[in-house]
């Protein structure tokens, strides 16, 4: 099978378009011709090394997490799907070595869903990650509630954007920040208070909006934007981030809460926002779509960080 894999750490020049083994589907997978993979920052920095020494890995190494498809072929146990079913799914194993982003892939079937019937399999392809970090950030563990306010950090970007829905989704009042030319894009995904971080500083933003703070606040930027979110926040409310606290105890010390949250595959809630897309109420904008041979220009895209949406690879 054709898959984009790198057999050295390194920069987007380490990716190599290669003929690699087909995968066989062990007891309780199923095989998945994939169609299209989506990029996620994550995916460059494991291709750079920055997570070898938290998550095992191994040479060629197929990078990727995020896929959607066509299952292609059931392993013994395995009843949760058929050949023919469409599927998406959050890809992330144990090692480091068997990604998304080749023609074909053999995951847990309890790790997939079916891939929400109005989304192209682009579409679907870019939900898994960015869509399962909002959701465990903002419902596990920050317990936002309607009528509450959040403040989303980053929300014209993959994992921000879909915050925005999913809050809006469960009733809360939405601040999100952006530059200048995304304002309107994050006002159409539902952002209620929009701030311009270039010409307004997000913490008195929000105190002027609301002067006794917002219940939780949503960082997916870290450094000082995390720092200074914990200001932002009314007494007892949440701060929950992706990206690890430099001084946890000091953002404590403020009469806040805080979590951190490494997204896990779940296909409970994968179901939950494919309905939400199926029902209108989830949209995913992509920022570009690249044939797989292209995953280096993927990665450099990423690696900028100033892409409105997310980047999808067509594979299939």
């Amino acid at each position: 099978m054709k898959a984009i894999a790198i057999e050295a750490f390194g920069g987007s020049d380490q990716l190599r378009l290669m003929d690699l083994p087909m995968p066989q589907p062990a007891a309780g997978e199923i095989r998945i011709r994939v169609k299209a993979a989506a990029v996620n920052p994550v995916d460059w920095k494991v291709c750079e090394g920055k997570l070898q020494g938290r998550i095992p890995h191994e040479f060629p190494l197929i990078p990727g997490w995020d896929a959607a498809g066509v299952v292609d072929a059931c392993g013994p146990g395995a009843a949760k799907f058929k050949p023919g079913d469409e599927v998406y799914a959050y890809c992330r194993k144990p090692l480091l070595k068997h990604g998304t982003y080749a023609e074909y892939l053999c995951i847990a079937e309890s790790v997939a869903a079916r891939k929400p019937a109005r989304l192209s399999f682009e579409e679907a392809a870019a939900v898994p990650l960015a869509g399962l970090t909002a959701y465990q950030c903002l419902v596990d563990a920050a317990g936002l509630k309607s009528g509450q306010s959040v403040l989303i950090h980053a929300a014209a970007g993959g994992v921000g954007g879909f915050g925005v829905q999913i809050a809006k989704n469960l009733g809360a009042r939405v601040l999100g920040t952006a530059g200048s030319a995304n304002q309107a894009h994050i006002g159409r995904l539902g952002v209620d208070e929009p701030i311009d971080y270039a010409r307004e500083d997000f913490v008195a933003a929000v105190r002027r909006l609301h002067p006794e703070g917002v219940d939780v606040a949503f960082d997916t930027v870290g450094g000082a934007v995390q720092a200074k979110s914990a200001d932002a926040l009314k007494k007892g409310g949440v701060l929950v981030s992706i990206l690890a606290y430099a001084d946890e105890e000091a953002l404590k010390a403020k009469g806040i809460r805080t979590k951190y949250v490494f997204v896990a595959p779940n296909a409970a809630q994968l179901e939950v926002l494919a309905k939400w897309a199926d029902e209108g109420r989830l949209r995913v904008p992509l920022a570009a779509v690249l044939p797989l041979a292209e995953a280096a220009k993927a990665h450099d895209l990423s690696r900028s960080g100033h892409t409105r949406g997310k980047i999808v690879l067509r594979v299939g």
